[in-house]
């Protein structure tokens, strides 16, 4: 599709103007080719890989941004996971010495955070991936780029309730480790059901076995336009005019989206891979997925009808974007990460906004339980148990789901931490005391639903 010069000035005022911006722009790297059967020299070979594709990403992406006018915000690097390339089973320190590597390489280039330190066990765990997890809590709180993501179930397989019952220790255990930064590994920790092998965003991005050798996914965002287009329309203006209205807007920013990120792959002399539209909020006012769904005609974000306002959005921005472009992929939708929008933490705060409606829009959009602080003293179990739940979820609707939960050492419902920059702030919600320990140690499967049977 050609661009009009029209629609290029049109979007540099919705950059300057409104909060639009590119989100990320991410490497996505195959390891395959750089396996030994040591894990050192592996690591080694991945900052290879790294210097060679990336080392210019930065200036690259702030080249191509300034010539737009449009900025973009974060440059990243996903990588094949790394429970497969390091293959059998090695010792923590290993698996430190190796993750430290790759992360000092990620700031000898200047990107701010690195996918790919997951593990699929969505149907069974090897003694390769056991260690591999046993790692995950130290790697993350012993580096600072380094993003983990676990994928625990699948629409085609079911839920793997041991994984889910040693995500919640590991997620605890990453708390634990990082009490004295506010729980910090934990926001570095995604738990999915159907994770994309294409997503861009950080904490869950990585570069699928499915992938190429080397390619660039873009994350767009744009919160802040779509509130000033619906904030816009006439109180009287009925459903099919506001979804028009965010159609159209979803489809200019992703229009500018695949403009940008594939110049970049030009420049960079790689494949262009997808465009992720996803309404991914920031910290800062005006840009926030609670206030389109406030001016849509709910008082607050967390009442009654919230729900069907995030689907009619989520569904919108999904139509606007596929009609944009043939390589929409990621999550593409939206996202209510609670620390990360500034509204939805608010009303959190207030107590408009609970944990258990938040499960309930999480059916809804894009993503799942995302940067949400809870109580430190929640055991290993109950967050086990949410994480059940919550999968359930994208397995019985074919769907991505996720969780990210920061259960805050010596934290009870009420106090606040701070986070900084875009992880913002949350205050600590509550959740149910009653257990479930007996129910997520049973282990085994949940089995596939019977809509998984499409062959």
């Amino acid at each position: 599709m050609n661009y009009e010069v029209s629609e290029i000035l049109e979007t540099i005022k919705m950059n300057s103007l409104e909060n639009l911006d590119v989100r990320t722009v991410t490497l996505g790297l195959s390891l395959f080719d750089c396996i030994t059967e040591s894990s050192k020299q592996t690591a080694e070979n991945i900052r290879a890989k790294m210097l060679k594709y990336g080392s210019n990403i930065v200036k690259t992406a702030d080249r191509i941004g300034g010539r737009y006018g449009v900025k973009i915000v974060n440059k990243r690097i996903s990588l094949t996971p790394l429970s497969l390339v390091f293959g059998k089973p090695r010792s923590l320190e290993e698996y430190i010495e190796a993750a430290k590597i790759i992360d000092n390489t990620g700031k000898e280039i200047g990107i701010d955070f690195i996918g790919g330190y997951s593990a699929l066990v969505h149907k069974g765990i090897t003694d390769s991936e056991s260690a591999f997890l046993d790692s995950i809590s130290y790697v993350l709180s012993g580096t600072d780029r380094i993003c983990s993501s676990v994928n625990v179930a699948t629409t085609k397989s079911g839920i793997n309730m041991d994984a889910v019952l040693r995500m919640g220790k590991i997620v605890k255990h990453a708390a634990e480790l990082t009490a004295d930064r506010q729980a910090i590994g934990c926001a570095k920790l995604v738990v999915f059901a159907n994770i994309p092998e294409d997503n861009p965003f950080m904490a869950g991005a990585l570069h699928g076995p499915g992938e190429g050798d080397c390619t660039l996914n873009v994350g767009v965002s744009g919160p802040g336009v779509v509130f000033r287009a619906v904030k816009s329309l006439p109180e009287d203006a009925d459903f099919e005019v506001i979804s028009e209205t965010i159609k159209k807007i979803a489809f200019k920013i992703t229009r500018m989206g695949e403009l940008v990120g594939k110049e970049v792959a030009k420049e960079l002399g790689v494949s262009f891979g997808i465009l992720d539209l996803s309404l991914a909020p920031t910290p800062a006012i005006g840009d926030s997925v609670a206030d389109i769904l406030e001016a849509m005609g709910l008082e607050t974000c967390g009442t009654h009808g919230t729900t069907a306002a995030l689907a009619l959005l989520n569904d919108a921005v999904k139509k606007g974007g596929a009609f944009a472009s043939s390589y929409v992929g990621g999550l593409s939708g939206a996202f209510i990460p609670v620390s990360e929008d500034a509204t939805m933490e608010k009303r959190a705060a207030d107590g408009h906004l609970t944990f258990d409606k938040l499960e309930a829009m999480t059916a809804v959009c894009s993503v799942g339980l995302d940067m949400i602080a809870i109580p430190g003293d929640t055991t290993a179990e109950t967050i086990a148990a949410i994480i059940a739940d919550e999968i359930s979820i994208g397995v019985i609707n074919s769907k991505t789901t996720a969780v990210r939960l920061l259960p805050v050492p010596g934290a009870v419902p009420g106090d606040e931490i701070s986070l900084g920059g875009l992880l913002g702030k949350a205050r600590i919600i509550p959740v149910h005391k009653q257990s479930a320990e007996i129910f997520v140690k049973r282990g085994g499967r949940i089995p596939a639903p019977i809509q998984s049977l499409k062959n």
